[in-house]
């Protein structure tokens, strides 16, 4: 009979690299703000990114390149004042890094100093090693990212499935190596074909989460309020909806409306 392992105190990059080892599939959401990640820490999961994805779904941007390092770090201290027990990785903006290794340690030493994030997240490969390796020289844990990078929206044009030719799968198998000998913790696999997720998830000994690359991977992330409905615009493939929160918030909002209107609201008992 088997006996449940007993879940840390505190998930780190070691915990991590365990459940890697021990077969145990790793689960990540993001979160942006301190009620929301309280909840998401309290419901037990494994990681928490606060991305820049909070340009998308708490500023309205069309893409992730608005957002500053300065809102970033906003976001992230809300986050970690919440969470207990999730590591809580913060997402380099863009900006902050690319072209720059000294931008790219200040920045990520302003993250870490000033929200008590556990690690940062940057996207790319070969063009940011200096970047990560400067970074991981201060200490600091690094996330890397690989596939759809959406960063670099602009250069490619289009949030199509990445890696699909092989030349750029090459280059993607190539640059997960080239992070892992860099010393990054885990690699986040963006929106590219699950036999090449697969693949690099097998090839490396660091933890891969998926995010649109199917399940041979070692975790999966998403977007917080994509998955739990609120955000009814965006419905790739790989999401999967376990709520429908925008119905139930629309529905509230309205019956408290019409409390209003009738003056139903307060009644007798909800005054003083």
């Amino acid at each position: 009979m088997s006996v449940a392992k007993e879940r840390p105190k505190k998930i780190t990059t070691h915990v991590l690299s365990e459940m890697k080892m021990r077969g145990e599939k790793i689960s990540m959401l993001t979160s942006y703000d301190y009620s929301l990640a309280r909840i998401v820490d309290k419901a037990g999961i494994d990681v928490i990114l606060v991305g820049d994805s909070a340009a998308n779904v708490m500023a309205g941007w069309e893409t992730t390149l608005p957002i500053t390092l300065d809102q970033m770090i906003y976001h992230g201290a809300s986050v970690v004042r919440a969470v207990n027990q999730a590591m809580v990785v913060v997402d380099l903006p863009f900006g902050t890094y690319q072209g720059n290794s000294r931008e790219a340690n200040i920045s990520a030493i302003r993250i870490m100093k000033e929200s008590a994030a556990d690690a940062v997240k940057l996207e790319g490969g070969s063009e940011v090693i200096e970047s990560i390796q400067r970074i991981l020289s201060a200490g600091i844990p690094v996330m890397g990212h690989l596939g759809l990078t959406p960063q670099s929206i602009h250069k490619f044009g289009t949030y199509t499935v990445r890696a699909k030719q092989e030349e750029e799968a090459k280059k993607l198998i190539e640059d997960a190596h080239l992070l892992q000998e860099a010393g990054v913790f885990a690699i986040v696999l963006e929106k590219i074909p699950a036999k090449l997720a697969k693949q690099v998830a097998s090839e490396l000994h660091i933890p891969v989460i998926g995010i649109g690359a199917g399940n041979g991977v070692d975790g999966q992330v998403l977007v917080l309020h994509d998955m739990l409905g609120i955000n009814q615009e965006f419905s790739p493939r790989f999401l999967r909806r376990y709520h429908n929160l925008y119905a139930e918030i629309t529905g509230a909002v309205g019956n408290y409306i019409d409390d209003v209107k009738s003056g139903d609201f307060p009644n007798e008992r909800e005054q003083y």
